[in-house]
Order: structure tokens, then C-alpha cells, then sequence
């Protein structure tokens, strides 16, 4: 017997040896608590059969069991950095200590909600109360109870339970047992991200880019590092280079063991993006995507080594792209689309919808419902934008009449949102010029290697003039408040009151309604559209309860989650989602998956 062992654990191994070889339904009985000597097993959902979504079990252990130093749990960051780590342990943990099982569906099966190369704050390890003085540590887990066919396999489950899962647990969660090392360097790393974040505000800056930095990633489908030996770091130039502060010291790169570049240092250089209308311009292949994918990721912490991890952007930097098809509800898009050509309603352009918008339109939404939901800035690459909402040039306003062009084009708009409206502008542009009046700096990427070349664009700019006259004919004015209808928000499907499902990066399943998420690009794990799908949810709740605009309902979400954490969306159970299955959304990404809910109806 094992020291986690107790007598009521023994009574959990003795009632799942009872349900051996009877039918899988009596694992139904073992919902509830149960107390072992130094943790406690919380069985929450019980799955109905071996084919269907895993068992919800926590394991939670006490602090003076755990002995977390204080210093870990200090703030907030620190908590939710230990988190973080404490899971991705847990994760291995299990895969190393938990036996296979070759019975039916799921069985033997355990995971934790771990995550990938970016740090979220997420529910899979919590700590209670969310203090620096927590009484306990949780872990959340996903348990496939053992099976043959459609019959319990209880002797199995008791060794899984009782012998595997919860000595494994404890063990990932007592500081003892752990690379204590690893795990402060770990909570410093993200701290020392989140102190730069902080910040880029008084350093007048959007984003920051440490020398060193190894950008690429080591395929198109994968995020993570390119080996250091195949990259080219990352060096800023002269002219944009900065220093920020670090909580921490971190070890130089470089230099021998005696020299002064081994030694820690609390500061960094790197390249800051400064706020403004920015240009990241090169040939093909030699790394403008490339460092604005580090951009549009860098609003989230990564893990040490992951090549980013001091690659810092502003927490509300947007991506945005054309979306041919996508939905569109009731946006105002006027500041860059005019009159439509047509007398349907639905084509007017201050209350603009659409089931199928086009390249232009969708873009022109998508913007203005970054701006409606707070974005300070915006992230663009030629690629992925539509040719007619960017630009028109000299020729093409000769020949087609401006009274004829319904379409103001970004590069008359982005001087006016900066300089008006303190939305900053990052593009990636590598075929035209067009861009180059309204920079305020231009950043050449030559195979990997950054320069300013801001001067040069300016002198090519006023030697070949472009010939074009702006296209706007008015002022951009910022968005009216929209105020959502909440019974277009029906999460119903069936007899279920509440149904929310969600399917990787891509879509949600909102009661009967589809949601495509293939253009919010800067959502980076399944479990953000988890908790998206339940953030609409209680954004109804709150729209039944009082009539406020979207950016309102957005701010009392994130009121919300500061307060009470991400669990909470789950109370009542009836959602039938685990409180550790969920990663906390930024407010861009829910109001992007409200703007594309088919049924939204807005005011």
C-alpha cells in the first residue's frame, strides 16, 4: 500500500472491483469524493460508455503537501506561469506512468489540458484561492475508464485510479519531487515576457524583437524552432534598437565561462517596432511573414526555448486578412466601402451584411470589428489581403472614374487611423510601393537579416512619384456602438438548453448555428474556442439581463475572468465541459466569433 493510500480509497478499490466485468454503466456510482492520505480525487462526470468523451476527474493537494515556495505564487503572472508548467509535467508524467490499456473506445487513457508553445492562462492546474496564499493546488484530468466491449473492467480501474493516477499527480504537484530549477526558470522566463509587455506602452513602442531571436519554425505545420544551427538569428538594426528591464537575470548568449558575455544580465536589446505606420518590405522567401508571424503570436508568452519567447507585441494587436465568404452582420463599413452598386437594404454600406462577403467587404468589416473590440493595432501581409482594398494606383483612377469606385482603399485610411484614432499599422508589402509616403518606417528583410531602410523609401517615394489623388471623400469616424439582440444568440440544440462544440482552430458549433474561424489567425489552441463558445454563451446572459453594446459586453467578460477565472463559464455543469478543458480568449477573438455568428442580429 502505497502512502497515498486511505480508508476511503480503499473503499473506491473495493467498489470498482465489485463492478468487474458488469456493465460499464455502474461506473456511474463513483461520482464524488474521494479522500486519499495526502490528496483528495474529485470523480465529477463518469463517462457513459468506453466510445464516449473521456471521464472529469481532479486531484487536488493540499498546500502544506505541495509546499510551492511563496515566491512562486506570488502574483497573478507567477501563477499562472507554475500553472502552466506544472500541466506540461503532468502531461509527461502520465504518459510515462500510466500503464496501456488494450480494452475497448478510450480505456486507460489520461491527458491533462497542457497546451503547445504558447503560455495561456489556462484551467487545467489552479490554484485556490487565487492568492498568494493559496490552501490548495488542482489538477483537472481526462480519464478513460477501462472496458471490454461495453463491460467495466474494474480491476483495471482501481489499479488505474488508486495505484497510477492519483500517485502520479501528487508527484507532479509536490515541489519536492520536482526539477525545482526548471520550474523557476520556467515562472521567471514568462514573468520577464510579461515585464516587457508592460513596457512597450512608455517605450512608445507596438512591438519588440530581442537580437538573438530564431523566428523560423521548423515546417509550415508546426510552431515549433528551426534548429539554431539552420537559422539565422535575429539582429536589430542600429537605427531600432532599445533596451527593457528584466525582473530577472537571464544568461548571455556567448562568450566563454569566464568572459563578461556569459554572465546574467537583467536587460535586453532588440528591435522595437515603434507606434505608427510600419513597412516590413524584402524579396520573396527572405522573412517578412515570417517576423510579422512572430508578431501576431508574440501577443501571447512562449516557452523557454522556443526561439520567440522574447518576441513581445501589444496584448491587442489584430491580424487581419480578406475572408472571401465569411458572414458579416450589420457593420459599418463606410469608412472604406461607399455606396454599393443595387437597392438592397442589406448592401448599405453604414448597416452592412452579408452571408457571402467578397475580399473587400469582408476586410473592411474585419477591420472595423477589430477597432469596435479595442485593437490598438493592426497586422497585415499583402498576401492574404484583397488587391483592390489596399490600393488603387494613378492608372486605375484615370480609368475608372472615382465616382465609380464605391472602395476608399486602406492606404488612404492608414495615416488617419494612427494619427487620429492611435491605431497603429504593421503591413508586410513586397510588390508595391505604395506604401511608402504614409511610412513612418520601412524595415527591409534581406535572407533574414533586418534593416531600416525608412530614408531610401522616402528618397524613391518623392523621385518616382506615384500620380494617384486620394480616394477618401470623408473623415473616418470610429464605429457606433452595436447592441446585440439576444435571442439571435440561441445555443439550443435538440432537448439541450445549452449545446456549445468546438472542432480544432477552425469552428464552433453554437447550438445549430456554424461558426468559421479560419480568419481570427491569432487564435492558438483548441481550448481558447472552447472557452469562446461558452464566453457567447454568457455574453446572452448578460445581453438578457441589460442592454449593452458589444465593446460593453466584451469589457464585462474580461471583468469577469480577472475576478472569478475561466471555471466559472462552467458552473452549473449542464454545458458539459470539464473547468480544465479551457484556455481564456482575447476579447478580439470572441468579438470575432461574434461577428461571424450566422443568426447575430445587432442594433
Amino acid at each position: 500500500m502505497i502512502e497515498s493510500q486511505s480508508l476511503e480509497s480503499q473503499s473506491l478499490r473495493a467498489e470498482l472491483e465489485r463492478l468487474d466485468g458488469g456493465p460499464y454503466g455502474g461506473y456511474k456510482r463513483l461520482r464524488g469524493e474521494v479522500r486519499f492520505e495526502a490528496a483528495t480525487l474529485f470523480i465529477d462526470r463518469v463517462q457513459s460508455d468506453p466510445f464516449a468523451a473521456p471521464s472529469r476527474l481532479r486531484v487536488r493537494v493540499p498546500m502544506d503537501v505541495a509546499r510551492f515556495p511563496r515566491e512562486l505564487v506570488a502574483t497573478a503572472t507567477r501563477r499562472l506561469a507554475l500553472a502552466d508548467v506544472l500541466a506540461r509535467g503532468l502531461a509527461r508524467t502520465f504518459r510515462s506512468a500510466i500503464s496501456n490499456s488494450s480494452g475497448s473506445g478510450g480505456s486507460g487513457r489520461v491527458s491533462i489540458d497542457a497546451g503547445g508553445q504558447e503560455v495561456l492562462e489556462r484551467t487545467a492546474v489552479a490554484f485556490e484561492p487565487a492568492t498568494s496564499d493559496p490552501a490548495w493546488v488542482e489538477a483537472r484530468i481526462c480519464v478513460g475508464l477501462p472496458a471490454s466491449g461495453r463491460r467495466a473492467r474494474g480491476r483495471e480501474a482501481a489499479r488505474l485510479l488508486c495505484d497510477e493516477l492519483v500517485p502520479a499527480t501528487l508527484r507532479g504537484l509536490r515541489y519536492g519531487e520536482l526539477p525545482q530549477d526548471t520550474i523557476r526558470s520556467f515562472v521567471e522566463c514568462i514573468e520577464n515576457q510579461e515585464a516587457i509587455r508592460q513596457q512597450l506602452g512608455g517605450l512608445d513602442l507596438v512591438a519588440f524583437v530581442a537580437n538573438g531571436s530564431i523566428l523560423p519554425r521548423e515546417s509550415g505545420a508546426s510552431e515549433r524552432p528551426l534548429p539554431p544551427q539552420k537559422a539565422v538569428p535575429f539582429q536589430s538594426p542600429p537605427s531600432l534598437e532599445v533596451e527593457v528591464q528584466l525582473p530577472n537575470p537571464i544568461p548571455a548568449a556567448g562568450g566563454g565561462a569566464d568572459s563578461a558575455a556569459s554572465k546574467p544580465r537583467a536587460s535586453l536589446r532588440g528591435m522595437g517596432i515603434p507606434r505608427g505606420v510600419t513597412l516590413i518590405v524584402g524579396g520573396g522567401y527572405h522573412g517578412k511573414s515570417t517576423l510579422l508571424r512572430a508578431l501576431e503570436r508574440g501577443i501571447h508568452p512562449h516557452v523557454p526555448g522556443d526561439g520567440r519567447e522574447y518576441v513581445i507585441s501589444a496584448p491587442l494587436l489584430a491580424k487581419i486578412r480578406a475572408e472571401d465568404g465569411r458572414a458579416v452582420q450589420q457593420v459599418d463599413i463606410s469608412p472604406f466601402i461607399g455606396n454599393l452598386p443595387g437597392k438592397d437594404q442589406a448592401l448599405d454600406p453604414r448597416t452592412f451584411s452579408s452571408e457571402d462577403a467578397s475580399g473587400s467587404t469582408s476586410q473592411a468589416a474585419s477591420i472595423v470589428e477589430a477597432i469596435e473590440a479595442g485593437a490598438t493595432g493592426l497586422l497585415l501581409d499583402e498576401d492574404t489581403c484583397a488587391t483592390n482594398f489596399m490600393l488603387r494606383d494613378g492608372r486605375m483612377q484615370a480609368l475608372v472614374a472615382a465616382e465609380d469606385e464605391p472602395i476608399t482603399p486602406f492606404v488612404d485610411r492608414v495615416r488617419e487611423l494612427f494619427e487620429d484614432h492611435a491605431i497603429s499599422t504593421v503591413l508586410v508589402m513586397g510588390g508595391s510601393g505604395a506604401f511608402f509616403e504614409a511610412a513612418d518606417f520601412v524595415i527591409a528583410l534581406r535572407n533574414f537579416e533586418a534593416s531600416e531602410v525608412t530614408d531610401a523609401a522616402r528618397a524613391i517615394a518623392a523621385r518616382h512619384r506615384s500620380f494617384r489623388e486620394s480616394d477618401a471623400r470623408s473623415a473616418l469616424t470610429p464605429p457606433a456602438p452595436r447592441i446585440p439582440d439576444p435571442t439571435s444568440l440561441d445555443p439550443s440544440r435538440g432537448r439541450r438548453a445549452v449545446r456549445v462544440d468546438s472542432y480544432g482552430l477552425d469552428r464552433i458549433r453554437f447550438g445549430n448555428s456554424e461558426i468559421d474561424l479560419r480568419g481570427a489567425l491569432q487564435l492558438v489552441d483548441p481550448s481558447q474556442l472552447r472557452c469562446i463558445g461558452l464566453c457567447l454563451v454568457r455574453l446572452r446572459e448578460l445581453a438578457l439581463e441589460n442592454e449593452r453594446s458589444v465593446s460593453e459586453y466584451l469589457d464585462a467578460l474580461e471583468a469577469e475572468f480577472d475576478r472569478n477565472g475561466l471555471a466559472g463559464l462552467d458552473e452549473d455543469g449542464a454545458r458539459g465541459l470539464h473547468p480544465g478543458s479551457l484556455a481564456r480568449p482575447r476579447r478580439i477573438e470572441i468579438a470575432a466569433a461574434l461577428n461571424r455568428l450566422r443568426t447575430l442580429r445587432l442594433r
